[in-house]
């Protein structure tokens, strides 16, 4: 007599799958209206001199609606960091009007006490943003 279980069994391995890490998370603070349609994703960190960071981003419009000129303050901190911790580094982008479902590229400079091997890997940032222009 044969005996069978339909239930899938158990997995026993605890390794996580292989993939790609997970982009940069972005926070983009939800007290102005536009927030909810933008996305800010693939930072890009150079190094222009010690001390002074060239940082390059694409910003994405998910409304169906054009956005005119927007000025941004990004703070870049470790995913491990606590509040209270100092930023990576913090600057204000200024990004041009953007039509709808468009996506622009931005560069910004900002200023670090890091040298750009001390920074963390790409999937350690976490960006904290907030929309300053145009006043809600």
């Amino acid at each position: 007599m044969l005996a069978a279980c339909s239930a899938p069994s158990p997995e026993t391995n605890p390794l996580k799958k292989a993939g790609a890490p997970e982009a940069t998370t972005t926070i983009v603070s939800n007290k102005h209206p536009l927030a909810k349609y933008l996305e800010l994703s693939g930072y890009r960190i150079s190094e222009t001199s010690a001390g002074k960071l060239n940082i390059k981003f694409a910003v994405v419009n998910h409304s169906e609606a054009d956005i005119g000129d927007l000025t941004l303050k990004i703070r870049l901190v470790t995913t491990a960091s606590k509040p209270d911790d100092p930023p990576i580094t913090e600057f204000e982008a200024k990004v041009p009007a953007l039509g709808p479902q468009e996506i622009k590229d931005v560069a910004a400079t900002a200023t670090t006490k890091l040298r750009i091997y001390e920074l963390p890997d790409w999937q350690f940032i976490r960006a904290e943003v907030e929309i300053t222009s145009p006043a809600p």
